[in-house]
Order: structure tokens, then C-alpha cells, then sequence
């Protein structure tokens, strides 16, 4: 029974808790959230999310995986590059931020959960093995690029573009260097330079979170964001009113497309249900929605380059005689002590800041604990998606937990992870956040500060708790250029372009996979995805391109008395009237008609030959169709009065030779147990042997 218990609920297995173990599980959960709370609001923004739902993913998410997984230190919550995934699945399908983009972001942790928990249930964690450790390292590599270069203009205070080539993306904001906003930029170098040297030079303090509110204090005591709110007529330049009010009015279209498309799902389900009446026309209906789809796609990304567009326009105020805020265009170079910049356009006005951006207001309170929305059509369209992260988000959270059990002699049970990786995700989805995953910059600060037992991730979602109810307020001032620079440290770590050098050296294939892995996830962002899946496809194809074609070569004797391969070492055959081989693979479908070119050239190469003796050592398994070859090439060589002889079979292939009834093919005296038995019984066989 109590087996069954802690199969169940596996945080039994960290009772009885010593007095040591707990303290250090406090110290170590404190330290944690010190990183975890100002990372996990700059993760949700690179997301796509508002700050907070940050904190909301590293609360219940964190304290359920470490409740439900195998790993002691592994520490789960929001991560970068599941962050940029969840971003990069929906960005298509919903404009940043808006309630539609946070309710699919919510049920796509819905579906990862699901999934990973379904692979962990089943015990088919071996699944992740399809995508190779080569692909994982040219996709890490260009994902940290992509997550630097993303909050690129978040470092320098300009405006970005979101479209479906991330490259252009960040060349429009390179062409905007010119209009860099100082304060910004040294506000967010400052505080990288800060990181760097409190991780240098005092790397037990709580760096990010030091760095946090000292720049929190000095943007609050400069003044750092001033925001006003005004009218569309207060502009004088008429260009930029009309650009507004055709803003307001495509907004206006947006939303009165966001109803039609329900109520036509809404039909559609109905239809499904038997709800609906059989006069209508459901290809009528499917075609509506279609069209109001891919309406609604087009306005969207007309409205988003609209904003984009006008938000890189500066302003200067003024008062005129009535005492009305006057908002003149700049142009380019144009020096003024105030420079005005839009930052929202909706139904109450038009939303201006000055200097740089900050956090702003941070929901208080705990989230809502609901059922994520559940709509087929979402699921269809995120389902890909969902496959992908549930994968590369458990294959990043295994190997951290893999590198800590050596050092801590953990046993690690894959299945039992992606149990926890799936509850915590799950648990994501009902508490109003997005994926997440195993954390390997907060899993090294975990086990560095001597945590034990996964105890110390529940302390640090109790300490996130204590910030959602009461420390809110004091994160306004926090500028966006620190949280950008908090995710451009982190990911500096995940660069590791060394790593695909070695395994270029190590196999040329390998090699290869990860490069065209790395160049797909750039070129396919933000659609990150299909990097993966090209990689994940062509790593596959080069492994079965190697199964397809196995080494085999013709033997000869060394000086020192052993066999190998006369090309390499340059000496002659074993024998003048037969010739060895040694087939290194499986006899299956894919390589069968390769197994019959090495015989057959054996055959041209050695014409005189009376026998060919394949060498089989390195052949673990025969299927019908290598099976169905052996029996064609015996054939085709007994007619050429030519013996085709076996050495060295393993056992589970001598027993398919008996079941197929090759063994009686071959004849019982061709079959022989090693390779010298099979050429000191050839030798005899043929007297003209020199």
C-alpha cells in the first residue's frame, strides 16, 4: 500500500523532513523566487501576455510539478523558449495581448498538459527520442538568438512589428537605430551591466532581483514614464487623425467580425449536436466562417502595421489659448525636451507616454481558478503546436533534471516526469496561464542554494503568493528595458554553437541535422515549429539513410592475425577461392537491396570465387524482407555453383534462420558459430586453398 502511495502521490517520498532538510528547502525556495519573480514577468511579456500572468505561471505551475515529477531540484515555471513558442503558435491567430490571444494561450497549457501527461500515464516518454539531441542543439541555439534579437527594440525604445517573418521584423527595427531613446537604452544597459557584475563578483546575492529595484527606485524618482491621454482632434497633423480614426474603425470591424465568427461556430455546433434544422445550408455556414476568417486575419494584420506605423511618429505638446493639450508631428531629428510617442489607441482615446515604457498597473490578487474555453476549431489550430512544445519543453526540462541527478544520484524517472510536467501544465491552464516548463538557470540556483527535496518549489509559489497579494504596487515603475534585459542574460547561457561543432566532428550527419536546424528556425520565425519539424525530419532521414546503406567490406588477414578491412589496411583477401565479408546492420526492408549489391559486387569483383562468407557479427535482426532476399541470392548462386556461407549470427537471428527455413536452405554445414571456425572449415572444403 504504501508502494501504491507514493506511485500516486510521489512527495511522500520526501518524509520524514529533518529540521535540516527543511531549513535548507526555505532558504533555497526563498533564493529561487527572488529570480523567479521578476523572470517570470518578463517570460509572459515575451509571450505575448500581460506581466502578471507571469506571476500567475509561477505560482500553482511551479509548487504541482515539483509535487508531481521524479526530480528533487528541478525547477519548474515560466521558461524562454516555451515563452517564444507559446508567442510564435499565436500570434496568427490572435493580436498580442488581447483577451482572445490570453484565452488561446490558456488553453494551449491545456493541451500540453494533456499531452504530456498522456505520454507519462502510457509510459511512451521514449517518444522524445524522435527529435535528436543535434536538432534540440541547432534549435536552442537559434531560438536564444531570436528571444535576444525580440527584445531588441524593447532595449532601445522603438517600435516593433510583428509579421510573419521575424527577420524583417528585426531589420525594421535595426533601420530605427537612429531613433534610439537614450534614457531607455541606459536604463537597460545599466542594468545588464549590473547583472553581469553581481553575478561576478557576488554571486550568492539575489542579482535580478537587486537589479530590479534599484532600477525600479531610479525610474520612479526620474520620472521615468510620464503618460497622458487626449483626443483624436488634439493632433494638428491631419495625416496622423486620419490614421486614427481609420484605426478606431477597423478596431470596430475587428470586433463586430470576432461576434460573426462566433455565431457561426456556434451553428456549426449546433449542426454537429443535431440542434439545428436540416433547411440549413451547412456549406453556406462553412463557407461564412471561412470568409469571416480569413477577414478577420487581414484586418488584424492591417490594424497591426496601422499602430506599428504610428507609434514610431514623436509629438510635441503644447497648450493653445483654451487650454487644450495640442500634440504637434516631429520630424525626423527633431530635438525637443518632450517627445511624445502613442502607446494605445481604443475607445476612450489615444494613449501617450513620454521617456520609456515601465510595467505600468499589475493586477493584485490571486488568478481565477477556471475551466480554459474550450473551442474545436482552437484545438485544431493549436494542436501542432501543442505537440511541439509538450516535446521540446520536456526534452529541456529531463536533461536539466538528468544533470542534477548526477551530481545529487537521483534516480530520474522520465515517465514520471512528464507526469508532473503535464499536472503542472494542466494546472497552468486552470489558473489563467500559459505552458511551462523545467527552468535550467532557476534549477541551477535551487541546487546551488541546497535544496533537497522539491519542498523548496513550493516555498517559492508561497513567496509568489505573498507578491500577488500584496507587493504588486510596487513593481509600476518597473522599466520594460530591465525585463528585456533580464531575458537577453538568460539566454546567453543557451548559445552554444560549440556544441554543434562537436557534433559535426563527432558524425558528419549529426553535423548536419543541427545546422539545417539552426538555419530553418531562423528562417521559419516566428513560426519556430517548423524549424523543429524540418530538423526533427531531416535528422530522421539521414539516420535512415545510414540504416539503408550499412558498412560492409571484404576481409583480409592482419599481421597480427586478426581480420579486417583490405582497403583500409591494404592487405590481400583470406582466401583465392572464396571471399569474407562483414555486413555491420540489420537485414530489414530498408537496406535489403543494399545487403544484395554488396553480394552481388562481391560476386563481379571475385569471379573465381567457389564461396561468399558474410561475416555476420553485426547483424541484431532479419525481417520477411531480408529474410525473402538471403533466400533469392542463395538461389541465384547456387546456379552459379557459388556457396553463400554464414559466421558469427547472433542467437536471435540463427533462431529466424530456423523459422524461416533458411537454415535449411543454406545447409547446416554453411552455417558456422565464429569467423575463424568458418574459414579453417572453407579452407579444408576447397583443397586448392594456397
Amino acid at each position: 500500500m504504501t508502494s501504491t502511495f507514493k506511485k500516486v502521490f510521489p512527495f511522500l517520498r520526501w518524509l520524514p523532513l529533518s529540521r535540516e532538510t527543511l531549513r535548507a528547502d526555505i532558504i533555497a525556495g526563498v533564493t529561487v523566487a527572488l529570480v523567479l519573480i521578476p523572470q517570470s514577468m518578463a517570460y509572459a511579456q515575451l509571450a505575448g501576455m500581460p506581466a502578471y500572468y507571469g506571476l500567475y505561471a509561477a505560482f500553482l505551475p511551479v509548487m504541482v510539478g515539483a509535487l508531481w515529477g521524479s526530480s528533487s531540484q528541478l525547477a519548474t515555471g515560466p521558461v524562454a523558449v516555451v515563452s517564444l513558442l507559446t508567442a510564435s503558435a499565436l500570434a496568427p491567430l490572435a493580436a498580442v495581448g488581447t483577451e482572445q490571444f490570453i484565452a488561446l494561450a490558456i488553453l494551449l497549457a491545456f493541451l500540453v498538459g494533456v499531452v504530456q501527461l498522456s505520454l507519462g500515464v502510457f509510459r511512451l516518454g521514449a517518444l522524445v527520442n524522435l527529435i535528436s539531441h543535434p536538432v534540440i542543439i541547432g534549435f536552442m541555439n537559434a531560438a536564444a538568438i531570436i528571444i535576444g534579437l525580440s527584445q531588441l527594440n524593447k532595449l532601445i525604445g522603438v517600435s516593433m512589428s510583428r509579421s510573419d517573418h521575424f527577420l524583417n521584423d528585426i531589420w525594421g527595427v535595426v533601420q530605427q537605430l537612429g531613433d534610439t531613446h537614450l534614457p531607455t537604452l541606459f536604463m537597460g544597459v545599466g542594468a545588464l551591466t549590473l547583472m553581469l557584475l553581481l553575478k561576478r563578483y557576488a554571486p550568492k546575492l539575489p542579482g535580478v532581483l537587486i537589479t530590479v529595484a534599484i532600477t525600479t527606485l531610479v525610474s520612479w524618482s526620474m520620472g521615468f514614464e510620464s503618460k497622458m491621454s487626449t483626443e483624436v482632434s488634439h493632433f494638428s497633423a491631419p495625416e496622423i487623425r486620419s490614421e486614427v480614426q481609420t484605426y478606431l474603425s477597423v478596431e470596430a470591424e475587428i470586433t463586430e467580425l470576432e461576434k460573426s465568427l462566433v455565431e457561426q461556430r456556434s451553428v456549426i455546433k449546433k449542426s454537429g449536436n443535431g440542434q439545428v434544422a436540416r433547411t440549413v445550408d451547412m456549406a453556406t455556414v462553412d463557407y461564412r466562417r471561412d470568409l469571416i476568417e480569413l477577414t478577420l486575419t487581414d484586418r488584424r494584420k492591417e490594424n497591426r502595421k496601422r499602430f506599428q506605423a504610428l507609434r514610431r511618429h514623436m509629438f510635441a505638446s503644447s497648450v493653445d489659448n483654451l487650454g487644450n493639450v495640442k500634440l504637434s508631428l516631429q520630424g525626423p531629428g527633431a530635438a525637443s525636451s518632450e517627445q511624445w510617442r502613442i502607446s494605445k489607441i481604443d475607445a476612450k482615446g489615444v494613449h501617450l507616454v513620454v521617456g520609456g515604457e515601465v510595467v505600468g498597473n499589475v493586477r493584485p490578487g490571486l488568478p481565477t481558478l477556471a475551466m480554459p474555453h474550450f473551442d474545436w476549431d482552437s484545438i485544431s489550430a493549436l494542436l501542432s503546436a501543442a505537440l511541439v512544445i509538450s516535446l521540446v519543453a520536456f526534452m529541456e526540462a529531463i536533461s536539466i533534471a538528468k544533470a542534477m541527478a548526477a551530481k545529487t544520484r537521483e534516480r530520474i524517472d522520465p515517465n514520471r516526469e512528464l507526469i508532473g510536467q503535464g499536472l503542472a501544465n494542466i494546472t497552468a491552464s486552470f489558473s489563467q496561464s500559459f505552458p511551462v516548463s523545467g527552468s535550467f538557470s532557476r534549477s541551477a540556483v535551487n541546487i546551488g542554494a541546497g535544496a533537497v527535496t522539491g519542498l523548496s518549489s513550493v516555498f517559492s509559489g508561497l513567496l509568489v503568493l505573498i507578491t500577488l497579494l500584496f507587493l504588486t504596487p510596487l513593481l509600476y515603475h518597473l522599466p520594460q528595458a530591465v525585463l528585456a534585459a533580464i531575458i537577453m542574460l538568460a539566454v546567453i547561457g543557451l548559445i552554444n554553437f560549440k556544441a554543434m561543432h562537436h557534433a559535426w566532428k563527432t558524425q558528419h550527419h549529426d553535423g548536419t541535422a543541427a545546422i539545417v536546424t539552426f538555419i530553418a528556425t531562423l528562417f521559419f520565425a516566428p513560426h519556430l515549429d517548423m524549424g523543429i519539424l524540418v530538423g526533427a525530419g531531416v535528422a530522421i532521414s539521414l539516420f535512415m539513410l545510414r540504416q539503408m546503406e550499412p558498412r560492409a567490406v571484404i576481409l583480409g588477414r592482419l599481421q597480427d592475425g586478426r581480420l579486417g578491412d583490405i582497403k583500409t589496411h591494404h592487405v590481400t583477401p583470406v582466401s583465392s577461392n572464396f571471399v569474407a565479408l562483414r555486413y555491420d546492420g540489420s537485414l530489414d526492408f530498408v537496406n535489403a537491396v543494399h545487403f544484395e549489391d554488396v553480394i552481388l559486387k562481391a560476386r563481379a569483383d571475385y569471379p573465381d570465387a567457389k564461396a561468399i562468407l558474410v561475416v555476420g557479427e553485426g547483424i541484431n535482426s532479419i525481417d520477411a524482407s531480408g529474410e525473402e532476399k538471403i533466400r533469392e541470392i542463395t538461389q541465384y548462386l547456387k546456379a552459379a555453383n557459388v556457396t553463400l556461407a554464414f559466421s558469427s549470427l547472433k542467437k536471435p537471428v540463427r533462431e529466424t534462420f530456423d523459422r524461416a527455413g533458411l537454415t535449411q536452405l543454406e545447409g547446416e554445414e554453411n552455417l558456422f558459430s565464429s569467423s575463424e571456425v568458418a574459414l579453417q572449415m572453407l579452407n579444408a572444403r576447397f583443397l586448392g586453398d594456397k
